[in-house]
């Protein structure tokens, strides 16, 4: 084995212990944004569970639904009143 050989394995594994410090460093800040996550989980559940239950939103029903069996105007109508209304078809 040549000198230039053993400088160039010694670089490759130098590059490789480095590149896997850095997933360390990785999955510890993942694990700590978990951690985190699951903490602020907790407290909001906490919250929750202590506070008053609120009345369900009521929700607005939609206005006057056109039935199925209800027709609108014949087509020959409805473009008569587009074009007397001022549109260009």
């Amino acid at each position: 084995m040549t000198n230039d050989d053993r400088s160039r394995a010694d670089a490759r594994f130098k590059k490789v212990n480095h590149v896997k410090a850095g997933k360390n460093d990785q999955d510890v800040a993942a694990k700590a944004v978990l951690d985190n996550m699951a903490r602020l989980k907790a407290l909001r559940l906490a919250r929750e569970a202590a506070e008053p239950a609120r009345a369900a939103p009521v929700r607005k029903t939609a206005s006057k639904k056109k039935k199925a069996t209800e027709k609108g105007p014949a087509l020959s109508e409805w473009l008569a009143g587009q074009q007397n209304g001022g549109r260009r078809t």
